[in-house]
């Protein structure tokens, strides 16, 4: 089994390490880095600004509501960028709202999933999320494409 590099995009400090301790307490080696709106992370996937050296995420978990630029600006700006499109990204987020789902789709994410309120239920579908990707699903080879 391969290790992920997951990039946790969301706002709320409690929701990331949630996510972070979830991927720990599963006994994975899944590098998590975090950012907290959109704008931080097109910096980090296009290493700039204060993210020369970032990594190249194998899956993205990106939160909608978040300030200056929010999930769905975000997840929009990664599905038109030929240099980041093949990246997964999960929406991971509290709203269960149709036209949420809906756009998110429409702007091409690869998984929509909200954000269950007990923590083990959320432990479980951070790890469940994880394993798919790990496990199951073949991703681009190359990282650095």
């Amino acid at each position: 089994m391969r290790s992920l590099q997951i990039l946790v995009v969301d706002d709320d400090d409690a929701d990331a390490l949630m996510i972070s301790e979830a991927l720990e307490n599963a006994d994975t080696d899944a590098s998590v880095d975090r950012v907290a709106d959109g704008r931080e992370a097109l910096d980090y996937l296009r290493r700039e600004g204060a993210y020369p050296g970032a990594s190249r995420p194998d899956l993205i978990l990106l939160d909608l509501n978040m300030p200056r630029m929010d999930g769905r600006e975000t997840l929009a700006a990664i599905k038109t960028d030929d240099r980041l499109k093949a990246i997964p990204v999960i929406i991971l987020t509290t709203s269960g709202a149709a036209p949420d789902i809906v756009a998110s789709y429409q702007h091409r994410a690869n998984a929509y999933v909200t954000k269950p309120f007990g923590l083990d239920e959320f432990e479980t579908t951070v790890r469940q999320i994880n394993r798919f990707y790990r496990e199951v699903a073949t991703l681009p080879a190359d990282r650095e494409a």
